[in-house]
């Protein structure tokens, strides 16, 4: 969202977006979705947006298993932690991508760049 809001580490994230082939969980369009309307932006554009600067991906078989895997162990060390990051973590580990994230939650994991 600090990337549509041009605030924060906006520049960060377009310098990200511009040099790199990004990859965006569908789990994620769901939290982008929330986040405009709860700042007054049009969901649509948003989404729009995100599925110009990088491939949407699909949440699997694969994925799903995974995730609730992963949602279980995490929880062990992260009660706060939600079945969405689950998704999210999920998609980044079997496509092989790391993670972008000002969310602390994901703070202590390898392939999560903190913004």
């Amino acid at each position: 969202m600090e990337y549509f809001e041009r605030i924060g580490n906006f520049y960060k994230v377009e310098q990200i977006l511009k040099n790199e082939d990004c990859e965006t969980s569908i789990a994620s369009l769901a939290e982008l979705c929330q986040l405009a309307l709860r700042n007054g932006y049009a969901p649509d554009e948003v989404i729009s947006g995100v599925e110009e600067l990088s491939e949407v991906l699909e949440i699997t078989k694969e994925i799903s298993i995974l995730a609730g895997r992963l949602n279980f162990e995490r929880k062990k060390v992260n009660k706060e932690w939600g079945m969405m990051d689950s998704f999210i973590l999920a998609t980044s580990l079997l496509h092989g991508s790391k993670i972008l994230a000002k969310d602390s939650d994901f703070a202590d994991l390898e392939n999560v760049e903190m913004l």
